[in-house]
């Protein structure tokens, strides 16, 4: 490498040709691609909607970055692929996370919420009072109260964002639970060590909706509870609202063997709810299924050449554990396959075929709820929660949330352009988000020129007017 001037280097030869590089571009931003991504959320008061409801202890005379503008910030890092506290340090500069803030872009103006800003608006820290001992101020149990309204004010409010954003009232909802496992390191509040995932961990639980996959729920939980802990408080919340816009409507709840207690299942059959649960297999039901396993192990002995995978379906409709107040219907799946013997459980109030039961509902759950936690995890790094307290944590698992609700939104309203309909985080960052562009600014405008040679700019135009178009739908009809 051979420095020619203070600013620019030469670096080798392609051919007759030298590669240069300098320093006098002007101002580029690398994440230019997000601007249409806001403007539909700008469009739907999607962030605006959900700070607004977040309760905030800090004395107005303080106060230099808002609520909305601190929840914007917080939600773009996370969707540009910036999902640490410290992130901001350097973003804060950043004319396009300025503009999306609705920040002046101008070099001199002034920068967005540090790592510092951002970290005590999530523990709901206040200077109020600052000077007197901690056992002394009265502002610590106001502290308390908002972090715990802020997390059911911001679940209330993902059922309430689903619900708007129906263009017409759906003829039933499936409920997806689930909990995941999210490591933990250091000293955090409530984590604990799990057996299963042979780590210590946080237990967080999620519920989607499972047609499109949105979030409807997710509450942060201690690393060693039960994996139904939570869930009918959960599901009696999200029912209560939906019921309230749509009285008609039927909801079933499908989930794995976590949650099959006879909690789960008397809720759901007091509520009306239509359930599908993944029941832990044991010697009863081993039993009851032994005959029905000797005939297909003696077709898999005479036919498994030409059908190397065979599965057969029985319904035990008067299966009655010990704690049970009634008998009810269990599921079997019995399958052989080369790798051996597999039978499955599923205790449900459907009625119907065995296989249509489990096939035709109960594995969809591949689909929904695995396929948007793992976005949430691998994508939006969801499970990178580094806050010492346990309340800060669920507050900051809910920005992701939200950042994966306004994807959600945004690929299914664009879902015309088919290249995108399916796309997962890393795509559409890929493709339409992750693009350069030069920054310029006037008295009247701020530019964003993006590169003629962008392989996918026809693709962002076409996104994003299928977006805006749908928004301008949704806007008409809740009008």
């Amino acid at each position: 490498m051979t420095m020619t001037s203070p600013a620019q280097f030469t670096l080798w030869k392609v051919g007759p040709q030298e590669v240069h590089v300098d320093f006098s571009g002007g101002r580029i931003v690398s994440d230019a691609g997000l601007l249409a991504l806001r403007s539909f959320d700008k469009h739907l008061g999607i962030i605006a909607g959900f700070a607004a409801l977040l309760g905030d202890p800090r004395s107005p005379r303080f106060i230099t970055h808002g609520k909305e503008s601190l929840v914007t910030q917080e939600v773009y890092q996370i969707l540009a692929g910036y999902p640490d506290g410290n992130d901001a340090d350097t973003l804060r500069h950043d004319p396009l996370f300025k503009t999306l803030v609705d920040h002046s872009a101008d070099e001199d103006s002034a920068p967005l919420a540090s790592c510092s800003t951002l970290n005590r608006f999530l523990y709901a820290y206040s200077r109020r009072d600052a000077a007197l001992p901690p056992e002394d101020r009265p502002i610590l149990l106001e502290q308390q109260t908002v972090l715990c309204q802020r997390l059911t004010s911001g679940n209330d409010y993902l059922v309430d964002l689903f619900i708007r954003t129906r263009l017409k009232p759906p003829s039933y909802v499936i409920l997806d639970l689930d909990g995941t496992d999210d490591p933990t390191h250091g000293q955090q509040v409530l984590s604990g060590y799990h057996g299963y995932f042979g780590q210590h961990q946080y237990f967080p639980l999620y519920v989607y909706d499972g047609a499109t996959g949105f979030p409807l729920a997710a509450w942060l939980r201690p690393g060693t509870i039960h994996g139904s802990y939570g869930a009918v408080d959960t599901l009696r919340s999200i029912i209560a609202r939906l019921r309230k816009a749509w009285p008609g409507v039927l909801i079933l709840v499908r989930a794995d063997n976590g949650f099959a207690v006879p909690e789960m299942y008397e809720f759901c059959e007091r509520e009306g709810l239509l359930y599908a649960l993944g029941y832990a297999s044991n010697d009863v039901l081993q039993a009851r299924t032994d005959g029905a396993l000797w005939a297909l192990q003696t077709y898999y002995h005479w036919y498994g050449y030409r059908e190397p995978h065979v599965q057969h379906f029985e319904s035990i409709e008067d299966y009655q554990a010990g704690t049970w107040p009634r008998p009810r219907r269990i599921v079997a799946k019995i399958e052989i396959t080369p790798q051996g013997i597999n039978r499955r459980f599923v205790v449900t109030n459907m009625s119907g075929h065995p296989q249509g039961i489990y096939h035709g509902f109960y594995v969809k759950r591949g689909e929904v709820p695995e396929s948007p936690i793992g976005e949430c995890k691998n994508g939006l790094q969801a499970d990178r929660l580094s806050m010492h307290r346990f309340r800060a944590n669920g507050m900051k698992l809910l920005l992701h949330t939200l950042a994966y609700a306004l994807l959600v939104l945004y690929r299914e309203a664009s879902s015309a352009v088919k290249e995108m309909a399916k796309a997962e985080v890393s795509t559409w960052r890929q493709r339409l988000w992750k693009v350069g562009a030069v920054v310029v600014t006037s008295a009247k405008r701020v530019w964003f020129h993006m590169s003629t040679s962008w392989p996918f700019r026809q693709l962002w135009v076409r996104v994003h007017e299928a977006a805006m178009s749908h928004a301008q739908q949704l806007r008409k009809e809740s009008s």
